[in-house]
């Protein structure tokens, strides 16, 4: 499986993770814009994960809801601000653990010889915001989420 790649830069309030996957970006954006299939891939493999909301539009809101095995819940929202399909989605971001917290993703799919590139910018509120999220595993979890949707792409 391909890698993810991870940029954080001194001083700033972003995280920007790349990665490649064999698949066209309309397949891409199809899969990763499903509900039904988001469950397959969002988040570590050991939590289970419903969508509870999806509304994929401008101002639409979404929310997520994961379980470990021992019944604890975790929850995610945002909201979407911008979808151009199949290259680009823009929306908020945020774990009900920690409310207030809130970051600005943007993720942009683009044709590269056949594949996809896709680059997930997140912005944080601060810094000690972004360095909370790279403590709590940010790195490992991105990783394994997109191990996951590769596999899902395979079999598309």
């Amino acid at each position: 499986m391909a890698e993810s790649t991870l940029v954080v830069e001194s001083g700033t309030h972003e995280i920007i993770v790349t990665r490649m996957f064999d698949a066209l970006p309309e397949l891409v954006f199809r899969i990763t814009m499903d509900p039904e299939l988001i469950p397959q891939w969002w988040g570590p493999a050991h939590l289970h994960t419903v969508v509870d909301k999806m509304d994929v539009r401008p101002g639409g809101q979404w929310r997520f809801v994961q379980t470990d095995p021992d019944g604890n819940e975790y929850a995610f929202n945002g909201v979407y601000h911008s979808i151009e399909v199949p290259n680009r989605i823009i929306q908020t971001f945020e774990w009900e653990g920690l409310l207030g917290h809130v970051s600005l993703e943007t993720i942009t799919l683009e044709e590269v010889d056949g594949k996809t590139k896709m680059t997930e910018q997140s912005v944080f509120q601060s810094i000690e915001d972004r360095d909370g999220m790279l403590a709590n595993g940010m790195e490992g979890a991105a990783d394994e989420m997109f191990d996951r949707l590769e596999a899902l792409l395979v079999h598309a």
